[in-house]
């Protein structure tokens, strides 16, 4: 097992596993006890870009599911807040966190600004409410960098736990998603994922730069990546997928609808660049 020590022990169990050991936990069989040395320090700098908007629930929690234990070089955090109106921007700061306050609306437009803005050679992003694995990014990190990969996104839809994706959630995944396959042929299990790891490099390609500021987003990205990038150095891959904490900002039925028109535009050729990259010029 190239770049992992590991020890004979007793399996621990998941919830009082340190985070190596839960990677450890989920790469090796049910017979098969180790716990992974994190000794081997990725020689990368990794930025994880979060946007949020009124996260003080999971926030917190959301930062702290990433460990921060030395396995990489270096490992900050930025958040792209869209004006919120509780304690995220304070909390964030309290962990640690750069935040940016990006007035202009969007999902889209908050990653527009954080790909821009962030300093480290691999981006890794995650939605601030503890849906998606935290303790699964130095492995996902490892794979980019071990398989010469330049982008993964990751498929929430095969581990999700029960109550993470319910009732109208679940099958609109399900139609966009299919829909999605069906139009582009780009090999993806789920078009809806959030949680990407990627080499910042791939953006010097800015046919690669996804254009819209909504939450169109991320299937348009998915789409960019895989059509102008070598596919043998993309990869889609598993993780879980939990309940979220906190309220929802996202608008069920408008977003779903949005998502839907955006997969026929697109293929039409008719996606406009509302907003340009990167940060604004006003801001401070």
């Amino acid at each position: 097992m190239h770049g992992f020590t590991v020890f004979a022990a007793q399996r621990p169990h998941f919830k009082s596993a340190t985070p190596g050991q839960r990677f450890a936990l989920f790469k090796t069989g049910p017979l098969v006890a180790a716990f992974v040395s994190m000794a081997d320090t990725l020689p990368v700098h990794v930025t994880v870009v979060i946007p949020t908007r009124n996260e003080e629930a999971a926030i917190v929690d959301t930062i702290r599911s990433v460990p921060n234990d030395g396995w990489c070089e270096k490992l900050d955090f930025l958040i792209i807040d869209g004006n919120s109106t509780d304690r995220t921007r304070e909390l964030a700061e309290g962990e640690g966190a750069i935040v940016y306050v990006e007035p202009r609306k969007g999902y889209g437009r908050a990653y527009k600004t954080g790909f821009a803005m962030a300093p480290g050679e691999v981006i890794v992003t995650m939605d601030a409410d503890c849906t998606y694995p935290g303790e699964e990014v130095p492995g996902l990190v490892r794979k980019l960098l071990e398989e010469n990969l330049e982008w993964i996104t990751c498929d929430r839809l095969r581990r999700a736990e029960e109550g993470a994706m319910p009732g109208i959630h679940g099958f609109g995944n399900w139609v966009l998603s299919t829909t999605a396959k069906l139009l582009y042929w780009y090999g993806i299990h789920d078009s809806q994922s959030g949680m990407w790891v990627f080499r910042k490099s791939i953006f010097d390609d800015e046919r690669v730069r996804p254009k819209h500021d909504g939450m169109p987003l991320s299937q348009e990205f998915k789409i960019r990546a895989r059509r102008y990038l070598d596919r043998s150095k993309t990869a889609e891959v598993s993780v879980p997928y939990r309940p979220r904490v906190g309220e929802a900002e996202i608008n069920t039925w408008g977003d779903g609808l949005l998502n839907l028109r955006f997969l026929y535009t697109h293929r039409l050729g008719l996606t406009r660049q509302v907003t340009p990259w990167g940060p604004s010029e006003t801001q401070g």
